[in-house]
């Protein structure tokens, strides 16, 4: 069982510390001590509540599509040259770039405030962990 102490959760969800220990408080999430007496959560747990709760802006194209990993944000940086363009998009915490023709952004009339979905189809995507999982790996 991996144990998450309260903090770091907090910081997963996006939340303070003290909505996780009013999740605690009120059964929403179980807790127990570790070796050190520090308050910590199972990660599995954890995880349940974070796909449960997720709050995911809808998207407003309305378009089915086979990708899974869509993004709802606010345009916030359009660099424009002759055939290229770079597009940021904020999408709640996250910061998605995207590469296009430039032909394709003024056809999409992407500019800063305007929302957008970032659609990323993938064959790869790069899973990293904390050095401190590694640690904890090796010891046992």
């Amino acid at each position: 069982m991996t144990q998450i102490r309260i903090r770091d959760a907090a910081q997963y969800l996006s939340v303070s510390d003290d909505t996780v220990r009013r999740w605690i408080d009120n059964g929403v999430l179980l807790s127990e001590r570790d070796s050190s007496g520090r308050t910590v959560v199972d990660g599995l747990e954890l995880a349940h509540l974070a796909r449960d709760n997720a709050v995911v802006p809808e998207d407003p194209s309305g378009i089915g599509r086979s990708a899974r990993n869509r993004f709802v944000g606010i345009v916030t940086g359009v660099i424009l040259d002759k055939v290229m363009a770079q597009v940021e998009i904020q999408c709640g915490p996250y910061r998605v770039v995207s590469l296009m023709s430039s032909e394709a952004v003024r056809d999409l009339g992407l500019e800063p405030g305007s929302v957008a979905v970032a659609v990323v189809k993938a064959t790869t995507v790069l899973v990293e962990t904390p050095a401190v999982a590694q640690s904890r790996k090796t010891e046992k």
